[in-house]
């Protein structure tokens, strides 16, 4: 009873705001790309408009998610199927249009000015797969999901800031002191919440799911079995980023260290 509580919480005529949402990320886009970073390189630009764009999307994303999964909890008393398997609220489907929109942009800005990166390119679309279909195909899930849209956005602000400076930090010292004071703790933080808090809840909800049949069926079968699929290859794609980024990391102090040392010599 306590799962259908939650799920009576009125979806019929829920407003989407996607429409509204493609536009503010589009005119934000727009703004990075012909104002804010218009006296810089094509291939740069559009890539800085980008960051520009998720700066608008990371932060916010992540707390609207949070509020959502909070105040799902509230209402579901601690019931893991009142949690991941109810259908969405509508705090719930705010968020899914706030992303979809914000990846839709993203996703256009890689087709028209960036195409080679193919890498992103193939996560946008699988990210808007997992988005749609919770949103509008199966109409729940979005308890189990949005946890995860949490613990991806945490670091958002702070990977678009280091992007941007890695960019600059060959022609602006300020810009290569930025990029190096952040990469440690952005290494570690993007190591804590993609590759260990993320896949321990990433193997919690494939469980629930396999276990429960998709929570007694109210998530579809096809549905949490594709999000599995996806999400698995994303957060695998994720360890690898980041593993490479630390070996990179220890091996430019190694060859300092070492380039230190035969100067004193």
């Amino acid at each position: 009873m306590e799962v259908h509580a939650i799920a009576a919480t009125p979806r019929a005529g829920v407003e989407s705001m996607f429409l509204p949402f493609l536009a503010m990320f589009a005119s934000i886009y727009l703004v990075g790309f012909f104002i804010v970073f218009r006296g810089w390189g094509p291939r740069r630009r559009a890539e800085a408009a980008s960051c520009f764009t998720s700066l608008f999307h990371g932060t916010p994303a992540a707390l609207l998610a949070l509020r959502a999964v909070l105040s799902r909890h509230r209402a579901g008393g601690g019931s893991l199927p009142a949690l991941l398997a109810a259908p969405n609220a509508a705090a719930d489907d705010l968020v899914l249009d706030f992303s979809t929109a914000y990846f839709a942009v993203d996703l256009a800005h890689y087709l028209l000015f960036l195409p080679d990166e193919a890498l992103f390119v193939a996560h946008h679309l699988a990210t808007l797969y997992v988005l749609a279909t919770c949103r509008h195909a199966a109409g729940a899930g979005a308890g189990a999901l949005l946890p995860l849209e949490v613990l991806a956005e945490a670091t958002s602000a702070a990977q678009n800031v280091w992007t941007l400076a890695g960019m600059r930090r060959r022609d602006s010292p300020l810009a290569a002191r930025v990029h190096a004071a952040l990469s440690p703790p952005f290494y570690a933080a993007y190591t804590a919440a993609r590759a260990a808090l993320g896949p321990a809840w990433f193997v919690r909800m494939v469980r629930f799911f396999y276990e429960s049949d998709g929570g007694g069926g109210r998530v579809p079968a096809w549905a949490w079995a594709s999000w599995t699929v996806v999400i698995g290859a994303g957060i695998a794609v994720s360890i690898l980023w980041v593993g490479n980024l630390w070996l990179a990391y220890f091996r430019e102090r190694k060859e300092s260290k070492q380039l230190r040392s035969s100067k004193q010599q």
